[in-house]
């Protein structure tokens, strides 16, 4: 089962800004939409946003329209989600999915924290 790989967290200041990253060939396929979802410590998986599979439209929960961007570059095989403007309420686990909660993730996520 092909597993996708995500990076791009760390720690981040509020009001800063991260690119995550979500990539594996196949996983990635130019056939499939994508979802990124986050869970944040004690709370269930929440989504975040979607794009289509060539990345002409993308979908953003509220609580992050506005700040983050998913883009996608097929060529690549690699999905990315500019985080802006970032909260401490972003800090969270992120996961790129091909399914949407509660569908667990396939990946091992990337760690996000947001704070001063």
């Amino acid at each position: 089962e092909v597993q996708p790989v995500e990076s791009g967290g760390g720690l981040v200041q509020p009001g800063g800004s991260l690119r995550l990253s979500c990539a594996a060939s196949g996983f990635t396929s130019s056939l499939n939409w994508i979802f990124w979802v986050r869970q944040a410590p004690g709370k269930e998986l929440e989504w975040v946003s979607s794009i289509d599979s060539n990345g002409g439209r993308a979908y953003y929960t509220n609580s992050v329209k506005g700040r983050f961007t998913t883009t996608r570059d097929n060529a690549k095989n690699t999905v990315y989600l500019q985080m802006d403007s970032v909260k401490p309420e972003d800090t969270a686990v992120y996961y790129c999915n091909t399914k949407l909660p509660p569908s667990p993730p396939r990946g091992q996520g990337t760690q996000v924290i947001v704070s001063s």
